[in-house]
């Protein structure tokens, strides 16, 4: 998320009650999560696991619970919980605003766009001209949809992300992390029925130019999606994954998250993408592998009872 404008680290420190070390007097352009963060950006830690991570990490400031090392041209913001301090700053620049009519008042809808009845459009949505959006869809706050983007009925665009901060020294073990990012749907973008697409924790969810959903495809937070791309019904893509322009999931691959899959590489259906996949090239199976591959593999374990009993009648021999 990027500020309104760039924000003191001074004054940042007076909100969430830190103590600067470094240069209290630059200021942040945002807050990230350590999958999208850029230079200027805030991020928090809180576990020693992930310190080296964030501090070499793009992020000039980082909200921290322990004094360590770090590079000059950085800035600690020391606090007792950085989650907490996240939470505050969150919610104090995206804050919670109940709804009050089925369409908001700050949403801007765009010329010749169609809007079903039933439609939820949150605070701030951005719609471009020529769309389509049928029943019952619902599209949360700060969403931007591009132009002749169809949403077919029952989907959501804009929920929040599946990410939460989890320790099992307290009494509840997984908090939320709150969303505030963005989903943008950019132009000729068609998401067919009961699709889901989550916001960004801090970042945006991104569905690139011409991209086609088919029904019941799931979109996790902060995934970046290139242009021209086909995902068939119940595809699942997990959190902070790229996939590259033209790519291709067949009906219900499944995508882990943290990865990257390449321009124009194609996954045959039911196949369980672990690890990044080179583009161009065409996948099946799990763990996925080069499709020829995995057909040569089942081949050799169809004829397993085959050898079997050749390997007996040779032992009768």
């Amino acid at each position: 998320m990027k500020f309104p404008a760039p924000v003191s680290i001074e004054w940042i420190a007076q909100l969430i009650n830190a103590t600067v070390h470094g240069n209290a007097k630059a200021s942040a352009l945002g807050i990230n999560e350590i999958h999208r963060v850029e230079t200027g950006d805030l991020v928090f830690v809180d576990h020693p696991k992930y310190y080296k991570q964030c501090i070499d990490s793009d992020a000039s400031f980082i909200i921290i619970n322990q004094l360590t090392d770090f590079p000059p041209h950085k800035s600690l913001l020391l606090v007792d919980e950085p989650f907490e301090a996240y939470l505050k700053i969150v919610n104090h620049f995206r804050p919670f605003i109940p709804a009050d009519k089925p369409i908001s008042s700050a949403a801007v809808i765009g010329e010749s766009s169609y809007i079903a009845p039933n439609v939820f459009i949150g605070q701030d949505v951005v719609i471009g001209n020529n769309c389509i959006i049928q029943p019952n869809v619902t599209i949360m706050d700060n969403c931007i949809i591009g132009d002749r983007v169809v949403i077919q009925a029952g989907s959501v665009i804009g929920g929040d992300a599946f990410y939460y901060n989890g320790k099992k020294n307290r009494e509840v073990w997984y908090k939320r992390m709150n969303s505030c990012g963005r989903v943008i749907l950019m132009d000729d973008v068609e998401v067919g029925a009961g699709c889901t697409i989550d916001r960004g924790v801090t970042h945006d969810t991104i569905i690139g130019q011409g991209t086609k959903l088919d029904n019941m495809v799931h979109i996790g937070h902060d995934v970046v999606v290139g242009k021209n791309c086909l995902f068939a019904a119940q595809v699942a893509i997990g959190g902070a994954t790229v996939i590259e322009d033209g790519v291709i999931l067949w009906g219900q691959v499944g995508v882990s998250k943290t990865l990257t899959i390449g321009a124009n590489a194609v996954v045959m259906a039911q196949s369980g993408v672990a690890s990044s996949l080179e583009g161009g090239k065409v996948y099946f199976g799990y763990p996925v592998d080069e499709a020829i591959t995995r057909k040569r593999e089942m081949v050799w374990i169809k004829r397993i009872p085959e050898m079997w009993e050749m390997l007996k009648r040779l032992k009768e021999d």
